[in-house]
């Protein structure tokens, strides 16, 4: 099961986001974490050492990570003719979530509990000449080409504000959550997303964050409520254990203050509630695919990008994984 984090920039959604993967991972669940926002700060709010070289990353991999998945897929002429949205068919590679899938072992690295990917930083090359979406099309991919189930999960920490609708990779998540302060800013950010979202039958909740304790901490709720109403599915107060994992002394998930833990509880709990449709799913995926198709991707590629669509094949059903 899939769950993306969302919000304002300096929300707190990457923390957030850490927190809700270390607390599942405590249960004894498969947690793969993946960073793909702009700051790549993920793994240090999973407690990683933030002086050490970071790992491999998707996107400096993307011509690895396209051949891989392409196997043996007869309408995919060469990996150069796949772009981010190239939706899988017989004879692609899928993937899955155990340690010896060929992906993880290659670029995943895990800290505690979580093993996670990293989307990968903006690197010299990249100023003036290409945006983020070149890097969160490595994230888009993978996801295309994943089958996950039930009580195994990947949690994702996105780009900030409504950065996700650029592509198609918003609508990869059985629940998307958006981290929001009791602000009229943060208010907005949720909005504007919803907006986005509604057309696309994305699930998205909201997750109250930064709320003051005792009487000022229920006004923030109530201003939460009163905004986002039945959205609001829960909210975190300050936290000793959040501090101490920004300051780069990550705790025990253990303890992780009860009220917060109990947030994440309910998280998990809607997130479980879900069912994927993976005919639902694909069509996304062949749809968006499509729109880059005409949009573009023809003309660069040279091929058309609709032929590499097989109208019976669904994903989840009877691949094999690789």
């Amino acid at each position: 099961m899939r769950i993306a984090f969302v919000g304002k920039g300096g929300s707190g959604k990457t923390t957030t986001a850490a927190m809700f993967a270390r607390h599942v991972a405590g249960t004894g669940a498969p947690v793969l974490g993946i960073d793909a926002d702009i700051n790549q700060h993920l793994a240090v709010a999973l407690g990683a050492d933030p002086d050490a070289a970071p790992p491999p990353s998707l996107a400096a991999d993307m011509a690895w990570l396209k051949d891989h998945v392409r196997g043996a897929n007869p309408r995919i002429g060469s990996a150069a003719e796949m772009i981010k949205t190239t939706p899988p068919g017989p004879g692609s590679r899928m993937l899955g979530l155990s340690g010896d899938d060929a992906v993880l072992a290659r670029l995943s690295r895990v800290q505690g509990d979580v093993r996670y990917l990293v989307t990968g930083e903006f690197t010299e090359s990249d100023i003036g000449v290409s945006c983020f979406h070149s890097k969160t099309g490595a994230v888009e991919l993978y996801l295309n080409h994943l089958v996950d189930g039930p009580g195994e999960y990947v949690v994702v920490d996105m780009t900030a504000g409504a950065d996700a609708f650029a592509s198609g990779l918003f609508t990869r998540f059985d629940l998307t959550v958006l981290v929001c302060e009791p602000t009229r800013r943060g208010v907005g950010v949720y909005r504007q997303y919803a907006e986005h979202a509604a057309a696309h039958d994305v699930a998205l909740r909201v997750l109250g964050n930064k709320i003051a304790p005792g009487a000022e901490g229920a006004e923030d709720v109530e201003y939460l409520r009163s905004e986002v109403g039945d959205a609001l599915v829960g909210w975190l107060g300050q936290s000793a254990w959040v501090r101490a994992a920004e300051r780069g002394r990550a705790r025990p998930v253990s303890e992780l203050e009860p009220d917060n833990a109990a947030t994440c509880d309910v998280l998990l709990a809607d997130l479980d509630a879900r069912t994927r449709d993976w005919a639902a799913y694909h069509r996304d995926t062949v749809a968006f695919h499509l729109r880059n198709a005409h949009s573009w991707a023809n003309r660069a590629t040279g091929v058309d990008l609709g032929e590499q669509v097989d109208p019976d094949f669904v994903p989840g059903l009877a691949e094999s994984r690789a």
